[in-house]
C-alpha cells in the first residue's frame, strides 16, 4: 500500500497482480501527462530535490539499484516475506507498463540521478475506477516526505486515467504505512491476518463544491478524499 519505505501491495509480490488486476498488455500509448516529458521537480522538507517522472521500459537497472538499497526489513514489509532480489521477469513487469491500466512514477535524486522512490497503481479488472496502489522509498530517503509527494503525483495521474479510488494492503506492523495513510486521509476497510487494507477516495481538484449541475448541492468533500492535483500532506 502507501508506504514511506516499502511497496506494500496486496500480496507477496508483483505477480499477484496478474490474477485480480489488469496487467500491462500490448496497449501502449503516448501519455500527455507532465510526468511523461520532463517530469516534475519537488523540493522535500529537508531541502533535497527530486525529479518525479514516469517509469520507462529502460529503467530496469534503476529499479534494481533502488531495490538493492532497501534494507531486509523494508523488503520484508514490501513482500510480506523474504525477497533477496527481483527477477528479470519482475523487473520487466514493473517497468514495461502501459501508463493507463498500470502506471508508475519514479523519483530521481537531483544530485546523483539514482532512483530513490517509486509509486505505482494497477487498475482493477473488476472495477475500472479502482486501482491498487504501492509506494516504495529507499531507506536513506525515508522521513523526508517523499512518500507523500509520490502519492500526490500518482493521484493526479490516476484521475487523468479515470480512477476514483485507491486500495492497498500493508502489514499491520508497518508504522510508516499507517502514518502516511493518515496523512492522505486513508480509511481502514479491513484488518485481518496481520494485514490492513486501506482505501483512499480520489476527487477531481476542479470538482465544484456547490452545485452538481442538476440543481442539487454537491455533497461536502470528505476529509478522507485526496484532490487529484493536491500537494502532499505532512508525512
Amino acid at each position: 500500500m502507501i508506504n514511506d519505505h516499502t511497496q506494500a501491495t496486496a500480496a507477496a509480490g508483483p505477480r499477484r497482480w496478474l490474477s485480480g488486476w489488469l496487467p500491462s498488455s500490448g496497449y501502449h500509448r503516448r501519455s500527455r501527462s507532465r510526468y511523461a516529458t520532463g517530469g516534475n521537480r519537488k523540493v522535500l522538507r529537508d531541502g533535497s530535490q527530486v525529479l518525479i517522472r514516469q517509469v520507462r521500459s529502460t529503467d530496469a537497472p534503476l529499479l534494481a539499484d533502488g531495490f538493492a538499497r532497501l534494507s531486509a526489513t523494508s523488503r520484508w514489509m514490501r513482500f510480506l516475506g523474504p525477497k533477496p532480489e527481483l527477477s528479470a521477469a519482475e523487473l520487466r513487469y514493473l517497468t514495461d507498463i502501459d501508463h493507463h491500466d498500470h502506471e508508475a512514477l519514479g523519483a530521481l535524486d537531483d544530485v546523483s540521478g539514482r532512483g530513490v522512490g517509486v509509486a505505482r497503481y494497477v487498475r482493477s479488472a473488476v472495477d475500472p475506477e479502482v486501482a491498487e496502489v504501492a509506494v516504495t522509498v529507499v531507506d536513506a530517503w525515508q522521513g523526508r516526505g517523499l512518500g507523500a509527494e509520490l502519492v500526490a503525483a500518482l493521484s493526479e495521474r490516476a484521475c487523468e486515467e479515470g480512477i476514483r479510488r485507491f486500495t492497498g494492503l500493508a502489514s499491520a506492523e508497518n508504522g510508516a504505512v499507517a502514518g502516511l495513510a493518515r496523512s492522505v486521509g486513508a480509511d481502514v476497510v479491513l484488518s485481518e491476518h496481520a494485514t490492513v487494507m486501506y482505501e483512499i477516495p480520489l476527487v477531481q481538484a476542479d470538482e465544484p463544491p456547490g452545485d452538481t449541475g442538476a440543481g442539487q448541492p454537491a455533497p461536502a468533500r470528505s476529509a478522507g478524499t485526496v484532490p487529484c492535483t493536491a500537494g502532499a500532506g505532512p508525512a
